[in-house]
């Protein structure tokens, strides 16, 4: 294992009622979060080669956790999206060398296909510094009923020499879509858009 994980954190959301109507099935939300060493805090190195490989190593643990908390098969996800939380010794940069190079290969293995852009969001923080986890339909990023995010917070983290790394999966849309727009059964699933 590359990424040095003190702690991991995995939460399901599951909406039952919304504006007093039943949502029948709920929606759900996972996130499964990871708290690592940063190993590159505290000093700038033009090679960041060490976290892109941790962030293949997190796309698939984390995906697979998410997928696991929801207790559904791969295929059945459907939306996804993925956060960082850099600590005050760490950079911009390394939560983009975690999430954009290679986490999302492995997480697309985890959710069987996604074909669509993984939504990502990424910021500095301290202890217990929350981030929306941005959500997008794994297959076509034009639905919009997928348009949603989800919260990610850790009370303890991140320390100033930790990041915190967050993938979100869910099995289905916002509950009670209604604003139009291309319709999941509409799916084409030929260019990630549509």
């Amino acid at each position: 294992m590359t990424a040095n994980i003190r702690k991991l954190v995995i939460q399901v959301d599951e909406t039952r009622k919304e504006m007093g109507r039943d949502i029948t099935p709920p929606t759900r939300r996972a996130v499964a979060i990871a708290v690592i060493e940063n190993p590159y805090a505290g000093r700038f190195s033009e090679n960041l080669d060490e976290l892109i490989a941790i962030g293949e190593e997190l796309g698939a643990l984390l995906g697979q956790k998410a997928v696991k908390a929801l207790g559904i098969e791969p295929g059945q996800a459907q939306s996804y999206g993925k956060a960082a939380i850099v600590g005050e010794n760490g950079e911009l940069e390394h939560a983009a060398a975690i999430l954009h190079p290679k986490l999302g290969a492995p997480l697309r293995v985890a959710v069987e296909k996604g074909a669509a852009l993984v939504p990502s969001a990424k910021k500095r923080g301290t202890l217990g510094t929350a981030i929306d986890v941005p959500l997008g339909h794994k297959d076509a990023a034009f639905v919009r009923s997928h348009f949603d995010a989800v919260e990610a917070r850790v009370s303890d983290a991140p320390r100033a020499n930790e990041i915190v790394v967050a993938v979100a999966v869910t099995d289905s849309g916002r509950p009670l879509p209604r604003i139009g727009g291309l319709q999941a059964s509409e799916i084409k699933g030929e260019d990630g858009l549509r």
